[in-house]
């Protein structure tokens, strides 16, 4: 365990975007371990102290105060924090080098502005969504910690205004083509997307744009607004919205289950409307699916329907041939050693975490996960057996760079779960796009090798599957992306639900080999 020390810049306020892009940054320095950029709200504070920071270097901190915490080599750790300015540079916007340091003064730059995009500590961001609204602003609300009776007030009121609140906790928005937040590339076209889950919107605009057509709009709504709590105030809105834009002609809706009563809701509004629609509820029960609209468990197969319901010579999402599947499948499974058998899911899409576990579902195959779908075990201290973990999950992420942008934690899972001799398959998923990672594969590349050596140095097989969610126009470079993976080791789908299909498909016909799993 290397030093830590607390450096703290007084009276400067950075969105939790630009500071988890600056942690990501520092920690890739020589002699840095961990780094932690937040500001120095009580919450914040009191995550570092969990983190084993000391409570006195803290202390002085305030909400308007930055807090970088860092832990490695003294002299790297001296070197950071005697230069921080440097690693806090923003790039240009389009207001020039001019700052808004209010709303007001954001809106005499840019009078013409329509949309407020907020990004403050939560016991903050209420009040200032509010103030958006009121001067007849659209909010995209990246903010979390925002209480469920601020969230149900700000929606109501967006209602009455004819507004609409993204968010809270809205990672992704693509509006005519001008994504916000973690948002993908993706060409224009005739599907608009209202989704509550972000990695969720993502993956069905980037599979909508590589099968050849496009999107008009990408409306996030958060992952509570469909929640009984709030009755999907946001995604009703949203609906309309994409009804009357005459650049939409097919609607799609992408959530988790929904509440019971909001389902009723959000269902009868699809009825209603004049334009096609097809939805995606990842995790319902298909017994509990409506027979009269188009409602799927996967993302995959809501893109198809979207793109069936645009008519003409519906293009096709890419996929592997069946047939040469079978092959790879039967080629693998001879590899493995007997007591192979098991998956172990590191997800740095929530969605993606989610859709694995349904995909498992479907073929009755048990998961353990910190976030569990209805009928799957809650994930314990140890892994065993069959686990899928959300590293984007809080305990993973509060004062932490997501993995989306820094795979420092996900690098070291998974090297530490294919010491395990009972997993046979590592599922994995990348995510490209705005404010990612400049490089995501080739972030986890070495951690896929070293895995893969650790396992044929013990005499067994570990398949690492892995899906990319982007685009050809992702400053990433799809192809490039894709590519690095393979010459990890790793085998390559288009989409999670491929790869988790595959892996499933691996772990039932290594159990077909007689392995007792209790053992």
């Amino acid at each position: 365990m290397g030093t830590r020390s607390v450096g703290m810049v007084e009276n400067r306020y950075f969105d939790s975007v630009f500071l988890m892009a600056a942690a990501r940054r520092i920690s890739e320095q020589p002699g840095i371990e961990n780094v932690a950029a937040v500001m120095g709200s009580d919450a914040n504070k009191k995550v570092l102290e969990k983190m084993g920071f000391d409570p006195a270097a803290l202390a002085e901190g305030t909400p308007t105060d930055l807090l970088i915490a860092i832990e490695g080599e003294k002299n790297a750790i001296e070197g950071i924090l005697s230069n921080v300015d440097d690693w806090l540079k923003r790039p240009e916007s389009r207001l020039g080098n001019k700052t808004a340091f209010s709303l007001e003064d954001a809106m005499t730059q840019q009078a013409e502005s329509n949309l407020a995009v907020i990004s403050v500590p939560g016991e903050y961001a209420a009040q200032e969504a509010r103030d958006a609204l009121e001067r007849g602003l659209n909010v995209f609300l990246f903010s979390d910690h925002v209480s469920v009776e601020d969230e149900l007030k700000l929606k109501q009121e967006a209602r009455e205004r004819d507004l609409i609140v993204m968010g809270p906790d809205c990672g992704t928005a693509l509006i005519a083509g001008t994504g916000i937040g973690f948002a993908n590339v993706v060409r224009q076209g005739p599907v608009g997307v209202v989704a509550s889950s972000g990695t969720g919107l993502q993956e069905f605009t980037s599979l909508v744009h590589r099968a050849g057509s496009g999107i008009s709009h990408g409306l996030g709504t958060g992952g509570r607004d469909l929640t009984d709590a709030i009755g999907g105030l946001s995604t009703l809105s949203a609906i309309s919205a994409l009804e009357k834009d005459p650049n939409t002609t097919v609607i799609a809706v992408i959530s988790k289950p929904p509440g019971r009563e909001t389902l009723d809701r959000v269902l009868e509004r699809l009825h209603r409307c004049t334009k096609p629609v097809t939805a995606c509820f990842l995790g319902m029960d298909e017994e509990a699916m409506p027979t009269d609209l188009q409602v799927h468990t996967t993302i995959d197969d809501a893109v198809k329907a979207a793109l069936r319901l645009c008519g003409g010579d519906a293009p096709s999402i890419p996929g592997a041939a069946p047939e040469g599947l079978k092959a790879l499948i039967a080629e693998q499974v001879s590899l493995f050693a007997s007591d192979q058998c098991f998956i172990r899911g590191l997800f740095a899409g929530g969605t993606f975490c989610y859709q694995a576990q349904q995909v498992m579902k479907l073929s009755d195959v048990m998961v353990a996960s910190n976030a569990p779908l209805p009928g799957m075990a809650r994930l314990g201290s140890e892994s065993a057996g069959n686990v899928f973990i959300d590293m984007g999950a809080d305990e993973f992420t509060v004062g932490m760079p997501h993995p989306m942008i820094d795979a420092t934690q996900r690098r070291k899972r998974i090297v530490e779960e294919a010491q395990d001799p009972t997993v046979a398959v590592l599922l994995l998923d990348v995510v490209l796009g705005y404010n990612a990672s400049a490089d995501p594969a080739g972030d986890l590349a070495e951690a896929i090798k070293e895995a893969r050596e650790l396992a044929a140095t013990s005499g067994r097989q570990l398949a690492v599957v892995a899906s990319v969610c982007g685009t050809d126009q992702d400053p990433q470079g799809l192809d490039v992306q894709e590519q690095t993976l393979r010459d990890a080791g790793a085998i390559v789908f288009p989409s999670n639900a491929q790869a988790s299909r595959f892996a499933l498909a691996l772990h039932l016909k290594l159990l077909e080999r007689g392995i007792d799993v209790d053992s």
